[in-house]
């Protein structure tokens, strides 16, 4: 007896219209795309209610690919890098040009990576009664009393 598939190929469960609900059946395809869910953010909610499967069955079958979070998104922009490549290596023009997207893309989330590790410095933490005391001998220049003080001390410069 063959297997039966619905409408989305995925195959239907023996028991199928009998009491009870079918067993989930993790097939590669369904692996592969909760792979590539995870790897453009999904929530692992969203995740199961697209593959109409519950959280819990979620978490159950596809585990090891849930536990990549961290690193899925880089390991789905490697698998289009090389499938880009794939197609460059072809002739492709137009893959050329979006690898070439891919490139600058990729260099400058390097540079941004070295400029922000390099450029910033931890800032020396001040406590509350050091910004008041600098609050105060550095009114605010939008307001009328901040004009007025800026006033007195030109006076008092010129006057000394």
């Amino acid at each position: 007896m063959g297997v039966n598939f619905d409408l989305f190929g995925d195959p239907v469960a023996a028991n199928h219209g009998e009491r009870g609900r079918p067993a989930h059946v993790p097939t590669q395809q369904n692996r592969n795309r909760v792979s590539m869910l995870v790897g453009l953010g999904w929530s692992n909610e969203r995740i199961a209610g697209a593959m109409l499967i519950t959280l819990p069955t979620l978490r159950k079958y596809y585990f090891s690919e849930l536990k990549l979070r961290e690193v899925a998104r880089d390991r789905l922009d490697a698998r289009l890098a090389m499938k880009l490549w794939e197609q460059v290596e072809a002739g492709n023009v137009g893959a050329m040009r979006e690898f070439r997207k891919v490139q600058e893309h990729n260099d400058l989330m390097l540079f941004g990576q070295r400029r922000s590790a390099v450029d910033e410095k931890p800032a020396d933490r001040i406590g509350k009664k050091e910004a008041a005391i600098m609050a105060a001998q550095n009114p605010d220049q939008g307001s009328r009393l901040g004009e007025l003080m800026a006033l007195r001390q030109d006076q008092q410069r010129l006057n000394s």
